[in-house]
């Protein structure tokens, strides 16, 4: 594994709505093997603001998530559509 994704997985594993799942289908790495991987990469420190921060989080594990799979959407946000940009 090159570090630039080591680099990805790192900053995949700190986003809240990236789950395990998503790492093990790009990277083929289980939650375990992330942990490990995070142990080694990260300081002492930032190891464990992380894993206090992701243990027990629903949108880390798909199962476990209340929403529906997808991006956010702001119920106020314009859709655009065909792409066509609104003359003013």
């Amino acid at each position: 594994m090159n570090n630039r994704d080591i680099d990805r997985i790192i900053e995949m594993a700190w986003e809240d709505r990236t789950s395990f799942d998503a790492i093990t289908f790009q990277f083929g790495l289980s939650e375990k093997e992330v942990i490990d991987l995070m142990r080694r990469e990260l300081k002492p420190n930032s190891f464990k603001r992380w894993r206090k921060r992701v243990q027990n989080r629903g949108t880390k594990h798909a199962k476990k998530r209340d929403f529906v799979s997808g991006r956010f959407k702001c119920s106020r946000q314009r859709s655009i559509s065909n792409n066509k940009v609104s003359k003013r």
